[in-house]
């Protein structure tokens, strides 16, 4: 969505801009583009290797990197010294280069370690998950947190299938799910292992809660009439968002409904059809 991105941001010459979420940085270079070399594009990212991939990618463009969690943003500015920014994105989707990646787990395909952490150095892989959850805490996170109907069928797999070896790849916990859920073969656009892998990365990430901690810290960073965008990719992120814009008086939601994306995008990047971008501005 980066022409959205843009049409809401409006970046601008002298204009201090943060990208939350980093990722591959095509958002930060067309920003940092925008911004020229008289402003400064903040880029954070929880991924080190993102950071360390930005670094060469974006050699000599008006970028501040930083390994941090966007919900950290207020100490960021601190150690910057920067007191309020003009605009902030967040873009919540995992990158193509995350997915790409054998050793994180973030495909289906991947034969490397079930993982799915942001950051490889902090917290629990998904595998440890999987494999010492009981059942029932098991399918209440699959169930709330990837909205799962399944999520006991799919529990009771994993714990079955754990009994005779660890699970240990994404590939095997996706064909797992696959085998478990077979009445839903041919009937959806989507993979039926997806909303288990999502429930499992929000969890070992904490998705959520930093969200909620950005939505609550973010407006005190931005200057009067700032922006703030942000492109969710799921309904539980997609309502936090949609709350926040409407319930805080600190801000004004520009979007009465959300953005979506267009035909054009999803055929080319068919990832993108579930994205939802909403922008609040700084009163």
């Amino acid at each position: 969505m980066l022409d959205e991105v843009v049409r809401w941001l409006v970046p601008q010459d002298h204009m201090v801009l943060v990208d939350g979420t980093t990722g591959g940085g095509g958002h930060t270079r067309v920003l940092a583009d925008r911004v020229g070399p008289s402003g400064v594009v903040i880029a954070m990212d929880r991924d080190p290797a993102a950071i360390t991939a930005a670094e060469q990618n974006l050699a000599g463009m008006p970028v501040k990197l930083v390994h941090a969690n966007y919900c950290d943003l207020p100490e960021v500015l601190e150690q910057l010294e920067i007191s309020v920014v003009d605009g902030v994105l967040l873009d919540l989707g995992i990158s193509s280069d995350q997915l790409a990646n054998e050793r994180r787990g973030f495909s289906f395909s991947a034969e490397g370690p079930l993982d799915l952490r942001f950051d490889p150095t902090a917290g629990e892989p998904a595998r440890r998950l999987v494999n010492r959850l009981s059942a029932e805490h098991l399918a209440d996170l699959i169930y709330r947190y990837g909205e799962e109907r399944h999520s006991r069928r799919i529990a009771r797999a994993i714990v079955k299938r754990r009994r005779e070896k660890p699970i240990e790849t994404a590939a095997e916990l996706a064909e797992l799910i696959r085998r478990c859920t077979p009445s839903l073969r041919g009937t959806r656009r989507i993979d039926p292992a997806t909303r288990t892998f999502q429930a499992l990365r929000i969890a070992v990430n904490d998705e959520l809660k930093s969200l909620e901690i950005a939505l609550r810290r973010i407006p005190d960073c931005l200057r009067l009439q700032g922006r703030m965008v942000v492109i969710s990719f799921h309904s539980l992120e997609d309502r936090l968002v949609k709350e926040a814009f409407r319930d805080d008086p600190r801000i004004q939601a520009l979007t009465p409904k959300p953005v979506r994306t267009g035909e054009a995008e999803v055929a080319e990047n068919p990832r993108s059809r579930s994205a939802k971008l909403r922008v609040a501005e700084r009163l």
